[in-house]
């Protein structure tokens, strides 16, 4: 399992080298203010990559959070509920 996990990501480097070396093209980047900058392609994509990357992460760690103060809520009830009692992992319904 640990090869074809490591072929897999081989094999997208490669593509994205590929996408690289094909889009090594020049464009032109012009930003609200006026000013204007001339970077190859690879760049913008990369640079726009790396952006959803952050803005996916920062939206996966909010949910995060919230769920370890959930988890820490709950922790906090049931040692409350058995702190008189021996805990057997058995509830009583």
């Amino acid at each position: 399992m640990r090869i074809l996990f490591l072929l897999l990501k081989a094999v997208v480097f490669l593509l994205f080298l590929g996408l690289a070396v094909k889009n090594d093209g020049m464009v032109t980047v012009q930003s609200y203010l006026g000013s204007v900058w001339q970077v190859p392609l690879v760049v913008v994509m990369l640079v726009m990559f790396l952006g959803g990357l952050l803005s996916a992460a920062a939206a996966f760690a909010g949910h995060l959070l919230a769920q370890n103060r959930e988890i820490a809520r709950l922790k906090a009830v049931s040692s409350s509920n058995t702190s008189g009692r021996a805990n057997t992992g058995v509830t009583a319904d």
